[in-house]
């Protein structure tokens, strides 16, 4: 797995959330109105809606909120104006770090992420600095006690998954963005019940660091995660093995 996974599949077994539900709720809801206004409302023909509409509907979000979203989208609700820009830089250790955020203002959420990077002793980086080290990947998790990893891998790779494998009490099945929605639907279908479903930029490969420097990284990422303009931060960070030791 990668370390992105890898910390994805570690929070989720010591029961840690990503993010507060309600917090959750809000990017997905940006995410979607984004996503209407750019494409249309129709999921049909817009598929970056189609895949942002599941990736609610996988967090359990009522019906009623997506629609609201989508209204909001294509203007038939009054709301501001989101748009898409990627930031990235460096944690301590080298660590890459790239974040994804959906803004109405740009001055607003880059000095934001520029205090919590060099408070916490990273920096912001240059346009293409980092992102090269990253592929976009679909990522879904299923739990190992309700399914095999056999039973999962000869679903998945004939729904057109890529890799599929088995860490920690999870299993992860990893698809091209193009895929994601098919790949989901096509789970749920069979029966297999995902514990989450994501789009996720991976590593190509990862940095090891100490307990204490992993902790100073992960302090910045979970800053920057509580950032309301932030949808997802991702890193090339792999967590040491004795990283939840003695708490």
């Amino acid at each position: 797995m990668s370390g992105h996974s890898k910390w994805a599949t570690i929070k989720h077994k010591k029961g840690i959330a990503d993010q507060k539900r309600g917090q959750k709720f809000t990017k997905l809801i940006k995410e979607i109105s984004v996503a209407a206004r750019l494409g249309g409302s129709d999921p049909e023909t817009n598929s970056n809606l189609r895949t942002a509409i599941l990736k609610a509907r996988a967090e359990n979000m009522p019906k009623d909120n997506i629609e609201r979203a989508i209204k909001k989208g294509t203007g038939e609700m009054k709301d501001a104006v989101f748009e898409e820009i990627l930031y990235e830089g460096y944690a301590p250790g080298g660590v890459a770090i790239l974040v994804d955020t959906l803004t109405d203002n740009r001055n607003r959420t880059v000095s934001d992420v520029r205090s919590i990077l060099t408070k916490l002793g990273g920096s912001l980086g240059n346009t293409g600095c980092v992102s090269y080290m990253f592929k976009t990947k679909g990522v879904l998790t299923y739990d190992s006690e309700k399914y095999s990893e056999d039973e999962i891998f000869n679903v998945a790779l004939e729904l057109g998954a890529e890799d599929v494998s088995s860490e920690d009490g999870i299993i992860e099945v990893l698809t091209s963005p193009a895929d994601f929605g098919s790949v989901l639907e096509g789970m749920q279908k069979a029966g297999y019940n995902q514990e989450s479903a994501d789009i996720n930029k991976i590593a190509d490969n990862t940095v090891s660091l100490d307990k204490e420097k992993a902790r100073k990284v992960m302090n910045i990422i979970e800053r920057l995660e509580d950032l309301d303009d932030v949808q997802q931060v991702s890193s090339n960070l792999e967590l040491p093995d004795d990283f939840y030791d003695e708490e």
